[in-house]
């Protein structure tokens, strides 16, 4: 039951986040989300990269993988970049928008395709929606969007994940294909975390307290 509850709760926790942090942006939120970047490339290099070339030709893995990148640009054409932080939700914004939760959702289906009763990429996507989760959510909160609304984005956002996860390790038609799926979300999983982790600070600096997150994400994904 856990890799069902654990995505859900992240979003319970990403919600918390984002009410005692008063709605803003602050430093913690970033820090967590270099963390949770580190944490999931680490996690993706670690334990499922080598189980997916285990299984399917080298080549063609490569193949899947670029599709995986491809396809999360061209998400991120319609989410702007929520996956790995970055939310616009305009304060006047009165139009729902379905181009973000459209695409946030498709991401968040996806991604709980590797995710099996022992893997460890459960605790990958854990830590990975937790500050997406907090960093919607504020935007959300800021916006004139009704409380229905509101609402519904978070719950449908909160299933995704936990509805991939259940066809992935359920429907037959689909396990054939479990690690050609795979494959292309280690492509997603590629293209989300280095963008977290290679994105400058202000005026190129070195920022050691970001540095610290990643060296302590890729740690703890390395310890487990």
């Amino acid at each position: 039951m856990n890799k069902f509850l654990f995505p859900v709760l992240a979003v319970v926790i990403g919600i918390l986040i984002a009410s005692l942090s008063k709605y803003k942006k602050t430093w913690n939120t970033k820090l967590l989300l270099s963390f949770s970047g580190a944490f999931l490339l680490a996690l993706t290099l670690f334990e499922l990269l080598p189980e997916v070339y285990n299984h399917l030709d080298t080549k063609l893995t490569g193949l899947y993988i670029m599709c995986g990148i491809v396809l999360q640009i061209v998400l991120e054409l319609f989410s702007k970049g929520a996956e790995h932080g970055h939310v616009h939700i305009h304060k006047d914004e009165t139009h729902f928008p379905w181009l973000l939760f459209i695409s946030l959702c498709i991401h968040s289906f996806l991604e709980g395709f590797p995710i099996h009763e022992n893997n460890d990429m459960l605790y990958g996507v854990l830590v990975h929606k937790i500050p997406i989760a907090a960093l919607v959510s504020m935007f959300l909160f800021q916006s004139n969007f009704s409380k229905i609304q509101i609402t519904m984005f978070i719950i449908v956002f909160a299933v995704m994940t936990p509805l991939g996860t259940f066809i992935s390790n359920t429907w037959e038609a689909i396990a054939d294909y479990a690690h050609i799926i795979n494959a292309i979300v280690i492509g997603i999983f590629f293209h989300i975390s280095t963008t977290i982790l290679f994105e400058s600070g202000e005026g190129h600096k070195f920022n050691l307290s970001k540095f610290i997150a990643i060296i302590l994400g890729v740690g703890v994904a390395f310890a487990i």
